[in-house]
């Protein structure tokens, strides 16, 4: 990596997604920061996961952050009293966090700002994906415009861009990205309720999504399910 390489910071969660937008930034060339969250979520095993992809993806620095989304509850992901769908479902379903990307975007931007960074990666898709509002274009780009208007940096003329270079591909797509650039599938972890090893349910709506993208790229599913 040249001294002169461009810094991006990428969030990571420790999913199938973010891991395959890590290896994106990397191989664009960007010296890359990673940042995951603790926000109450159900479990940690994604944020185990996390650390061991950003080793083996060689991100130059990797930061934990805590949010406590769950002192707010209103999502399954963070209310424990709230059920994991285990069907699928119509409309937004109760996995939805409200506010999660906006506050993880903004970790993220301020992050770049202390870093001098003016790209920030993140994972959001909007083809095989759950339904979330926060991973439409149109929120990537309302937030991006929001960077470049609250930030130091952005008034003194620096542009901040908001790369999501999954928000058109299907999960067979971004499966099929990963194994071209080097991703360990079987060290992620994307289910909605993982035990403490990182296995996964096999029912809730991420398995599904999952299961279903490695079977249409024709390439075998690593994934660890509970027995």
């Amino acid at each position: 990596m040249s001294q002169a390489a461009k810094k991006a910071v990428v969030l990571l969660s420790g999913g199938l997604d973010s891991a395959t937008v890590l290896a994106i930034a990397r191989e664009q060339g960007y010296e890359t920061y990673a940042l995951s969250v603790s926000y109450g979520q159900r479990h940690v095993a994604e944020l185990n996961a996390a650390a061991k992809v950003a080793q083996r993806l060689g991100a130059r620095d990797r930061r934990q952050m805590q949010v406590n989304l769950d002192g707010i509850g209103g999502s399954a992901l963070t209310d424990r009293s709230i059920a994991v769908p285990e069907t699928p479902t119509t409309g937004i379903p109760s996995t939805y966090v409200p506010a999660r990307n906006t506050l993880f975007l903004a970790l993220a931007l301020g992050w770049a700002e202390v870093l001098g960074a003016t790209d920030i990666f993140v994972g959001v898709n909007a083809v095989d994906y759950s339904g979330y509002p926060d991973c439409r274009p149109e929120f990537i780009r309302a937030f991006e415009a929001l960077a470049n208007l609250a930030t130091k940096a952005g008034v003194e003329g620096a542009r901040f861009q908001v790369h999501a270079p999954l928000i058109q591909l299907s999960k067979a797509q971004i499966i099929q990205r990963g194994l071209q650039l080097g991703v360990d599938f079987g060290e992620t972890v994307s289910c909605y309720q993982a035990d403490a090893e990182g296995r996964a349910c096999g029912r809730c709506d991420s398995c599904r999504i999952r299961r279903d993208g490695f079977a249409a790229a024709g390439v075998p599913d690593p994934t660890r399910y509970q027995a």
